[in-house]
């Protein structure tokens, strides 16, 4: 028996709660907050790029890829030079972590950057307008 009294008014009290809506302006961006923010993001895809590439490199010698390149390298170049030397375990290690670096470096600046940039266009424009709702 679902259709007693009890049931009907259940129904019909779950009403939704009507959702407010504001309108907000983003005028301002904190300059540190903004390189904090930028720094982090930036230490985050170092770490990702440098273990991937060591993983890729790792998949790629355990795979046999690294030694058939080599063999071709050697085929074309002459049989004194070798890919594997060139391309060792540490030079791709090396070379990731050094690319790390600069991207934390870069990316850091260009995050600082964004934000004064965005900072001196509200002045002209008058920023971002949000919509929020809470439901």
């Amino acid at each position: 028996m679902s259709n007693t009294v009890a049931d009907k008014l259940a129904r019909k009290t779950r009403k939704k709660a009507p959702s407010k809506q504001v309108r907000l302006k983003l005028v301002y961006i904190d300059f540190w907050s903004a390189v904090k923010f930028s720094c982090l993001l930036s230490v985050c895809i170092a770490v990702v790029s440098v273990v991937s590439t060591i993983l890729i490199y790792v998949v790629l010698v355990q795979t046999g890829v690294m030694d058939q390149a080599d063999s071709l390298f050697m085929d074309i170049v002459g049989e004194e030079n070798s890919l594997l030397n060139i391309l060792g375990f540490p030079q791709v290690a090396g070379f990731a972590i050094v690319v790390g670096i600069l991207n934390v470096i870069v990316g850091t600046a260009l995050g600082a950057i964004a934000a004064l940039v965005y900072n001196l266009l509200v002045r002209v424009l008058g920023g971002f307008q949000l919509g929020f709702t809470s439901n």
